[in-house]
């Protein structure tokens, strides 16, 4: 039987856990400005991709 990995599963929450923390501020940010969720996306994306 093979041994479970056991790092990779909790690499994988924690992903998850970012990306749903990330969709939440987008999501208030949009909702504060006015914006589809969809262009707050793009432009948070063109940020960090600038910097």
């Amino acid at each position: 039987m093979a041994k479970t990995n056991y790092s990779y599963e909790k690499r994988a929450r924690e992903l998850e856990k970012q990306k749903k923390k990330e969709e939440k501020r987008l999501k208030k940010l949009a909702e504060k400005n006015g914006t589809t969720v969809a262009e707050e996306a793009a432009a948070s994306a063109a940020s960090n991709k600038d910097a």
